[in-house]
């Protein structure tokens, strides 16, 4: 196997950033610094600036399709066109065809979901389903009680009220919030209606996914319990 392809299928990066990894010498196999284009042994030891790198778990064999959880990074574009630059599909660079389940702002990171089956996208974005989302933001100014209980009533956005969501504080210039609609860059017109401008903004969880300790940049296959959560009465996958 290719040594851009292994690093690839362990979730730690996609096969062009492993690449970039490779010739900046940050990858060893066996101690030893690697070449782009290197070949891989079964025994072979792959580190990553030090780090030895942790298989990704396996998808189940009966699976008919790819359900992915990536870690999103700023700057990075949800969409499938390969014409824009730093799309998500080329990142991922995945060797099946797959396409992003909703939409994550690109000034924005954190978790997204992506998947092969076409049949499942519009039965898991479904306003009924009230699938919640859940985000980690930071904001240039001080978070007030009064503005948490503002967002969570429902501000104008788009020419219509956002439905109630749940707001908890984050320190003095931080705040959590978990939706169940995602109208475009919600959250920062969300803000700016109270004269906030956000700094930095996660998506921590989506339903049952949660983002935990995926690093920017990773991404792992969904396990059947967070399928059959995300799809229930499905037989298979």
């Amino acid at each position: 196997m290719r040594l851009n392809k292994y690093i690839s299928d362990t979730g730690a990066c996609s096969r062009r950033e492993a690449d970039r990894l490779i010739g900046e010498g940050r990858v060893t196999v066996n101690g030893i610094r690697a070449r782009v284009g290197a070949e891989l042994g079964d025994e072979d030891v792959v580190q990553i600036d030090g780090q030895a790198l942790a298989k990704r778990s396996a998808a189940p064999g009966k699976r008919r399709h790819v359900y992915i959880a990536l870690h999103k990074p700023v700057g990075i574009t949800c969409t499938t066109e390969s014409s824009v630059k730093g799309n998500i599909v080329d990142f991922i660079d995945h060797r099946e065809r797959i396409f992003p389940i909703g939409r994550l702002d690109k000034d924005s990171e954190g978790l997204i979901l992506l998947t092969s089956n076409g049949d499942i996208v519009n039965a898991i974005l479904r306003a009924e389903n009230k699938l919640e989302k859940e985000y980690l933001v930071a904001v240039n100014h001080a978070v007030t009680p009064d503005i948490l209980r503002g967002m969570a009533r429902g501000v104008p956005v788009h020419g219509q009220l956002t439905l109630p969501c749940r707001t908890a504080p984050l320190g003095k210039f931080g705040f959590r919030i978990t939706l169940v609609q995602g109208l475009n860059r919600q959250i920062r017109l969300m803000a700016a209606h109270f004269k906030l401008r956000v700094k930095q903004l996660v998506r921590v969880r989506i339903g049952p996914v949660k983002l935990a300790h995926l690093k920017p940049g990773q991404w792992r296959n969904l396990t059947d319990a967070e399928l059959r959560a995300l799809l229930p009465g499905q037989e298979t996958f």
